[in-house]
């Protein structure tokens, strides 16, 4: 079986695949603990760096990327350095960003880390700034975003919507997609953190675990409320396909006529689990693409999302640590 996957990893590579959400630019500022202030009772951290990566739908432009797919990413930034320095971080891996819209009247969302260390010791998260907004954008700008993806979204070989509640997936942006994906059969997938039960008629739904108790109106999944919740958004948006991520007990895959459970692979090497669910929908997508069932593509995602894991922050897994990981765990197990 798992020499099914090394072969499916190995056709990932070169597929189309749109990518549509609020791009997010997660900024690491770094600095050396220096003194304790003499104005207040805070860290002084003398500057010594600075780090721009793609967050949010753009951590899913970025794994798409270093998967090997051939991404347009499509969302909005504003007209700033932080929207200029995602942009070239992109098209860095490859990225096709004619999509990308600049918003004038809103700024990039960005994420500021402030991250502290002395010179024997492991940098710690300090505090976190957000600059963020959940506004509509304007007519205008939205028929930009529109227009680009009418003209390009019936080549996809997938397409995801990656919903963080930022207003780049507007309700005719929704519209559009699902309706151009169901009339030339391309498959759709959405990962949205808010508002999962407005995207009725996709392909393949993934959230996590609190994301879909809260949409089907249950404080937790525990006991039989797993199987109830993943039953339940199948039914109400048609979907074809349900992955509930659940940390660190893996993931659960809903079919019409099944469920399927797929442990996680390396538990016991878990280090950060920040945009593993990125990940997930990432390889997904891929996989589908490359004409696997929904089955073997959760599980090609769950080894994927076990290579992410063990690095810090927002990562991405290659296709070769992908086959690596896939490679070993048949090793340990025959």
């Amino acid at each position: 079986m798992n020499r099914d996957l090394l072969e499916l990893s190995n056709r990932l590579t070169g597929h189309k695949i749109m990518i549509i959400g609020d791009m997010v630019a997660d900024i690491y500022l770094e600095g050396k603990i220096s003194r304790i202030s003499r104005e207040a009772p805070v860290l002084v951290l003398e500057h010594c760096g600075e780090v721009l990566v793609p967050g949010g739908a753009a951590n899913v432009v970025h794994n798409a990327a270093t998967l090997g797919g051939d991404v347009y990413a499509v969302g909005l930034i504003g007209d700033d350095s932080a929207g200029q320095l995602l942009t070239r971080e992109l098209e860095k891996k490859g990225v096709n960003i004619e999509g990308l819209v600049v918003d004038t009247a809103r700024s990039t969302i960005t994420k500021t880390r402030v991250m502290a260390g002395g010179l024997a010791t492991v940098k710690q998260q300090v505090v976190r700034i957000d600059r963020e907004t959940s506004v509509a954008p304007e007519a205008e700008v939205e028929a930009k975003l529109l227009a680009f993806i009418r003209s390009r979204i019936r080549s996809m070989a997938a397409v995801i919507m990656s919903d963080y509640g930022s207003g780049a997936v507007t309700p005719a942006v929704r519209q559009l997609v699902i309706e151009e994906c169901k009339k030339a059969a391309i498959p759709c997938l959405v990962d949205s953190r808010y508002d999962i039960l407005s995207f009725a008629g996709v392909t393949v739904i993934k959230q996590n675990e609190s994301e879909a108790a809260a949409a089907v109106g249950f404080e937790n999944l525990d006991g039989d409320k797993l199987v109830d919740a993943g039953k339940k958004l199948l039914d109400k948006l048609g979907a074809q396909a349900v992955m509930l991520t659940q940390g660190p007990e893996g993931m659960s895959l809903f079919e019409e006529d099944k469920v399927t459970h797929l442990p996680v692979a390396n538990v016991s090497e878990v280090y950060d689990v920040s945009g593993a669910g990125d990940t997930v929908v990432v390889a997904t997508a891929l996989a589908i693409a490359a004409g696997a069932n929904y089955v073997d593509a959760a599980r090609l995602a769950n080894f994927a999302a076990g290579v992410v894991v063990r690095k810090p922050g927002t990562a991405t897994a290659t296709q070769t640590e992908l086959i690596e990981a896939i490679g070993a765990y048949h090793e340990d197990h025959r």
